[in-house]
């Protein structure tokens, strides 16, 4: 176990989260892969405050076209139901357009998550229309519908930037369509936790629309995770206990059966196999250790859930997952 993890788990007054576990069948994870999430890299042309993942301009974990072809033999081979891709800034992977293209060809539902500022790059502005050819659906993170508290996070710009390119995606159907299914994320820029998701998304819908006449199908929000750059602004904040203890107190037993590390799994730029993204950023692999090319050809068993206090992030109030609240 990583640093980061050993402070979690040794911080006064919070119980151990696999001690909240009662229910034996959510220690593990369902009898069918439905999701796959893959990670192409922490190469990203920002480095947002709260990101979980470290991501950034310096970063050089890419991964290669091996590790996405095993990732596309075993979706085609488990009937994945759903591929999420997502970095970084996935766009800024060489091979990017070329898995996009063919996990299309064997799934119906293909999910890329961008930042939106990467698509006004010179080098990136013909994915937009990309996106729209391939109906892939599209999550994007706006951390808030004001630019000043969305700059604060990601730097000088990105909001105006953000929406002009949300106003493209409208332009091509996106936000309005059935099949170009635009969805947004948003991340607390603080220690404390998000508001309550249909509520959130009703007041994101009615100022995106007053203000730069945006729409947009659905609102995910996401309570930040204890790891990454987060863990390290809450050690440096003094919070890192206060937040804890937060998450800890707001346990909500119900959130459990719709935890997305029952379902889905999340490759690493290198095939490494985690539960969830954030394991993936805690440097937690499955307990079985496998990698997604030792997955191939195989047959998908039931396994057992390597869980951490940072797990509290996900089971806190509504619930957290890449797919908004959970209960």
């Amino acid at each position: 176990m990583n640093q980061a993890l050993e402070d979690l788990k040794n911080l006064t007054n919070i119980p151990d989260f696999e001690e909240r576990i009662t229910e034996e069948e959510y220690r593990y994870t369902t009898d069918r892969l439905e999701v796959m999430q893959i990670n192409v890299g922490k190469l990203c042309n920002l480095a947002c405050k709260h990101c979980h993942v470290e991501a950034g301009p310096a970063r050089t974990e890419v991964m290669d076209r091996k590790v996405m072809e095993a990732c596309l033999k075993v979706c085609k081979e488990q009937k994945v139901e759903t591929i999420d891709i997502t970095g970084g800034a996935p766009e800024m992977n060489p091979n990017f357009e070329w898995l996009v293209d063919e996990a299309c060809k064997i799934c119906s539902h293909v999910i890329v998550r961008t930042n939106l500022v990467i698509l006004k790059e010179e080098k990136y502005r013909h994915l937009p229309k990309f996106y729209a050819d391939h109906k892939v659906e599209i999550v994007c993170s706006l951390p808030y519908y004001r630019a000043k508290e969305m700059n604060r996070v990601r730097g000088e710009g990105t909001f105006e930037t953000a929406i002009e390119m949300i106003r493209e995606l409208n332009e091509l159907g996106y936000g309005k369509e059935n099949d170009l299914v635009l969805n947004m994320v948003y991340n607390p820029a603080g220690a404390f936790f998000p508001p309550v998701q249909s509520a959130m998304e009703k007041e994101y819908k009615s100022r995106l629309w007053q203000d730069y006449e945006i729409v947009f199908h659905n609102l995910f929000t996401i309570t930040n995770n204890p790891t990454g750059r987060f863990e390290a602004f809450l050690k440096r904040s003094g919070n890192l206990e206060s937040y804890m203890k937060k998450l800890s107190d707001a346990f909500n037993a119900a959130t459990l059966p719709g935890l997305m590390c029952r379902f889905q799994i999340s490759v690493g730029y290198d095939g490494q196999v985690y539960d969830c993204d954030f394991n993936q950023a805690a440097d937690l692999p499955v307990l079985t250790g496998e990698t997604i090319f030792n997955m191939v050809g195989k047959s998908f068993k039931k396994r057992k859930i390597c869980l951490a206090n940072h797990c509290y992030g996900c089971t806190a109030g509504q619930g957290s997952s890449c797919g908004g609240a959970t209960e």
